[in-house]
């Protein structure tokens, strides 16, 4: 019997090459995922239930790749995993979270840690309008529990109009020594939240991925069978950025009808199918 040449990982050396670049910061790693999504470093984390989730896309996010979200939860826990990722850095979060001033100190609390946040706005139940904010120092040491948002929020706001700039809205939220900045339209409406946190992650994290409004990237997988057109339509929905097919053996039947059937339903989904490991795998999907 013939016995072929095997090698492992450590049977390889990259020979080093002399090399133009000056400095380190110079080295350009960016690399295509789709046709219209970049990444800063070539780095993705697998879509597996141990690997990852909300935190594990956040961080890689932030370094410049981008995370999959995996299907092993219900369509709705998979969004919550996704629009976590996606508030989590914004240049400006829409549809900030709100509260009603009627509502207690422990309803506020319970909801800011259910929530994730360390801050709500406060919205007039009749009218809409903006009329304060609460923040987790506002409740931090209130024993009275049933005290009402209205008695505990700040209501004299320093806000933005929409259309700011990062450079003006670090400048205000400075001057004023605030963290949160409200947006509003002409009509006072509130249109988006700008926060001293996420300017700061900007400036910390430089590479990091990012959509045209400023989130970070976020990838989710899908099946290939029941739910899985409902599961992409609500990822899609929720702003995930491309769907993932996930199967095990990716050049099978199931896969290219699940593919045909996605780019059908959603023509302009990005979209990653496999796993393949021959040509003719690539070319049927």
């Amino acid at each position: 019997m013939e016995v072929k040449e095997g090698l492992t990982f450590d049977d390889v050396l990259l020979i080093p090459k002399r090399s133009p670049i000056i400095s380190r910061s110079q080295t350009d790693l960016k690399t295509k995922l789709s046709r219209n999504i970049s990444l800063n470093i070539p780095l993705i984390s697998a879509n597996m239930d141990t690997v990852t989730e909300s935190n594990m896309a956040i961080a890689i996010a932030q370094e410049g790749g981008i995370g999959i979200i995996h299907r092993f939860m219900t369509i709705s826990e998979q969004v919550d995993e996704i629009l976590r990722v996606k508030r989590s850095e914004s240049v400006i979060i829409e549809q900030p979270y709100t509260i009603s001033p009627s509502k207690t100190a422990t309803e506020a609390s319970n909801l800011m840690q259910e929530l994730g946040v360390s801050g709500l706005l406060v919205m007039d139940d009749v009218t809409k309008k903006l009329v304060g904010i609460i923040t987790n120092r506002d409740i931090m040491f209130q024993y009275n529990t049933v005290s009402k948002v209205k008695d505990l929020m700040t209501s004299d706001l320093v806000t933005a109009k929409q259309g700011i700039s990062i450079e003006e809205a670090k400048e205000i939220l400075h001057k004023n020594r605030i963290e949160k900045l409200p947006v509003i339209d002409k009509s006072n409406n509130v249109v988006g939240l700008i926060t001293s946190k996420d300017i700061m992650k900007m400036e910390r994290y430089p590479l990091a991925s990012k959509d045209k409004k400023g989130r970070l990237l976020v990838g989710g997988a899908v099946g290939v069978k029941g739910d899985y057109l409902d599961r992409t339509e609500e990822l899609l929905n929720a702003g995930t950025d491309i769907i993932v097919v996930d199967i095990a053996h990716g050049h099978s039947d199931n896969a290219i009808n699940a593919v045909h059937m996605i780019k059908k339903a959603f023509p302009d989904c990005e979209l990653i199918a496999g796993n393949v490991a021959t040509g003719e795998g690539v070319k049927d999907l």
